[in-house]
């Protein structure tokens, strides 16, 4: 981190969140990624959806971050997005019995990480990994899951044609999971990504890992979209933000 800021000072770089000239994150705008992660249910919730958790809202300064490292490789900003996904899962995890945890990320569609030049939910996640491993939890990083091509991109997509198009897209093959068998053979499962939305991609990343048995404890994202944070679904389903799905 300190490396970063010292080639944005050299290069004439800016703060992402406000625009300040020096590095890529200033001070005052880290002041404001500090939060308490909190429930996060979709609304409408996708049946089944294992309990997702969050670190903050998408906008202002997480979202303008989030966009930064993914679509413009800002590397300098992947710490500290890493250490609000770290926060997610130790909230999901916070009231479970210790043990073994693996992070899995959202696979990217095929050829969008080419395009990128980085699998930004994947770097995110072994990052997250590691924050945790330093905080004294047993939690490692993998990459499970692969996406099939066909699927459309989501943007502008409701609810129902995101899950439509998501429907069956990932697959988990056997491979990897015999040899992590090996090492942890009873650890839970988070699914990880950058933003929850609709729940649609948390929701087939769970399907596929359940589908080779896994045991997964719930989705751990950055951020959340406005109307995704707690309150609305439970308004709607008379749940509490706490509860999950029925």
């Amino acid at each position: 981190m300190l490396l970063d800021g010292a080639l944005d000072l050299l290069l004439g770089g800016a703060c992402v969140g406000c625009g300040r000239p020096g590095r890529s994150l200033c001070r005052a705008c880290a002041v404001l990624l500090r939060a308490e992660p909190r429930p996060a249910w979709p609304d409408p919730v996708p049946a089944g959806l294992a309990v997702p958790w969050t670190a903050g809202e998408y906008d202002g300064v997480v979202r303008a971050l989030l966009l930064a490292h993914k679509e413009h490789r800002v590397l300098a900003l992947r710490r500290p997005l890493a250490g609000l996904l770290a926060d997610a899962v130790a909230g999901l995890l916070g009231e479970t019995p210790p043990g073994p945890v693996v992070l899995v990320p959202v696979p990217s569609r095929p050829g969008v990480a080419r395009a990128r030049g980085h699998e930004p939910t994947t770097a995110l996640t072994t990052t997250a990994a590691g924050l945790l491993r330093g905080a004294g939890a047993d939690a490692v990083a993998r990459s499970l899951l692969r996406s099939r091509r066909g699927v459309a991109d989501q943007a502008g997509l409701g609810a129902g044609d995101r899950a439509a198009n998501l429907a069956g897209s990932m697959r988990c093959p056997p491979g990897p999971l015999r040899r992590l068998a090996r090492t942890r053979p009873r650890a839970r499962f988070v699914v990880c990504d950058d933003v929850l939305t609709t729940g649609a991609t948390a929701r087939e990343a769970q399907r596929a890992l359940e589908s080779m048995g896994l045991v997964v404890a719930g989705v751990a994202t950055v951020a959340a979209t406005r109307r995704r944070l707690p309150g609305r679904a439970a308004a709607v389903s008379g749940r509490s933000p706490e509860s999950g799905p029925t």
